[in-house]
């Protein structure tokens, strides 16, 4: 075995392709992730395969060159824009006497630098070990056989490579379990939040296509927010007040071509953000020249995750890098309402803040309602909800004008004080609170 470097850090980028040269964006892209990996790109190789080769995928003509391009460069590793079998990644090492990695195994690497929450982290070292699993032989090659003749050597009959497959099965049981246990506490969260009948939102999109920062805009919440792939794993979900009501808003996890399964697989109680709501807004980078495929690609992955059917509103982000572009609302299609802003600069958010309002039909309730004097409760309540117009008082209670969200009334109505709203949702015909900007 030969001794792997501990640095790591200046990569040479494989990217294997059949036929014609790689598709447009493609390098950008891996070479994009390596960065966010925090690798130096030495040099970039193209690697036409119309046959793979099942021992290491690329041509023995192909390896030379890779060979003398990670001496010429001081590449310590190899990164590859594929997916390689345990097999692959083996011989290579041992060919190239550099560690190599492939595409999962790089997003996996990103996505263990940028969790921050408990469960992102238990998600991602879950994907880790599911990935590993089947790579464990490489590191124990020397260790395969214990000598159990030998004097000093004798085992328990099981070798070093059995044990670790044991101890790697048990730890993912024990996080299995984990985030079992954290999946119903999120299930009761959003329980509660369907009860409130507040409309749930989430955001979606590829990664880096500015989902954080319209999230912080909207909200004016501080969730992390950067240039750069995967800025955002954990999901962060804050109410917010539209013309109409209260909406509940959740950030999500960005996607990416070719989404590793076991990252699929262990986000699910992430990506149930997208999966259970009432309205996906489809974030989307303006000024990429790829962003109808970058399109596609995100309503393959809303597919898998069994989201491909709930409503979009496309959110067209970044104008400010458009010249002479300007926030506006057209129609794309019959279904597809798209709003073109900047999240950056707050440039259209009135606009969609009115598009969210008319493509979830929030409702207003007006009238008057009168509070005897032991409703104080419910009277701090509409005030709060900045539900008032006008108030008078009397020795028997109040008389109140109000203008308030029909989900909120119904809220407020089902609690025990609740009864004048109850009268007034009954007699009162609700209102909507925006035109149609389509």
């Amino acid at each position: 075995m030969f001794e792997r470097s501990r640095g790591g850090e200046n990569a040479l980028l494989i990217q294997p392709h059949a036929g014609g040269p790689p598709g447009e964006g493609v390098l950008e892209e891996f070479a994009e992730l390596a960065r966010s990996a925090g690798a130096r790109v030495a040099a970039v190789l193209n690697a036409r395969i119309d046959k793979p080769n099942p021992s290491i995928l690329i041509g023995s003509g192909k390896l030379e060159e890779v060979r003398a391009a990670c001496e010429a460069t001081g590449a310590d590793l190899v990164l590859v824009n594929h997916a390689l079998t345990p097999v692959q990644e083996r011989n290579l090492e041992r060919a190239l006497e550099r560690r190599v990695v492939d595409r999962t195994g790089l997003i996996l690497d990103i996505f263990a630098q940028r969790a921050r929450s408990h469960e992102g982290k238990l998600q991602v070292e879950l994907a880790q070990l599911r990935h590993v699993a089947t790579r464990l032989v490489r590191g124990w090659t020397h260790l395969e056989r214990q000598r159990g003749g030998s004097i000093g050597l004798r085992g328990p009959g099981e070798t070093q490579l059995e044990t670790d497959r044991r101890l790697l099965q048990k730890r993912v049981e024990v996080l299995q379990k984990r985030l079992e246990k954290v999946e119903v506490q999120h299930t009761q969260m959003r329980r509660a939040r369907v009860r409130s009948e507040l409309p749930r939102v989430a955001l979606v999109g590829y990664t880096n296509a500015g989902k954080s920062t319209l999230f912080n805009a909207l909200t004016g919440a501080d969730a992390y927010a950067a240039d750069q792939l995967f800025a955002t794993l954990d999901p962060t979900v804050r109410r917010i007040t539209l013309p109409g009501g209260g909406v509940v808003l959740a950030d999500t996890v960005g996607f990416v071509r070719d989404l590793p399964h076991e990252l699929v697989a262990a986000f699910r109680s992430t990506l149930s953000e997208a999966r259970e709501a009432d309205l996906l807004l489809h974030v989307i980078d303006a000024d990429d020249p790829l962003r109808d495929e970058r399109m596609a690609q995100v309503d393959a992955v809303l597919h898998e995750i069994d989201a491909g059917d709930i409503p979009q509103l496309l959110v067209f982000n970044k104008i400010d890098r458009i010249e002479g572009a300007s926030p506006r609302i057209d129609q794309r299609g019959e279904e597809r309402c798209a709003v073109w802003l900047s999240a950056r600069d707050g440039n259209g958010l009135e606009l969609l803040r009115e598009a969210l309002a008319e493509r979830l039909g929030l409702r207003r309730i007006v009238g008057d309602i009168r509070l005897p004097t032991d409703a104080g409760r419910l009277r701090a309540r509409l005030h709060a909800l900045g539900a008032v117009r006008d108030e008078q008082h009397d020795a028997d209670g109040w008389s109140l004008a109000i203008d308030l969200a029909l989900a909120d009334a119904t809220r407020l109505a089902a609690q025990a004080d609740g009864l004048p709203l109850r009268s007034l949702l009954s007699a009162a015909e609700p209102t909507l609170p925006v035109e149609s900007h389509a």
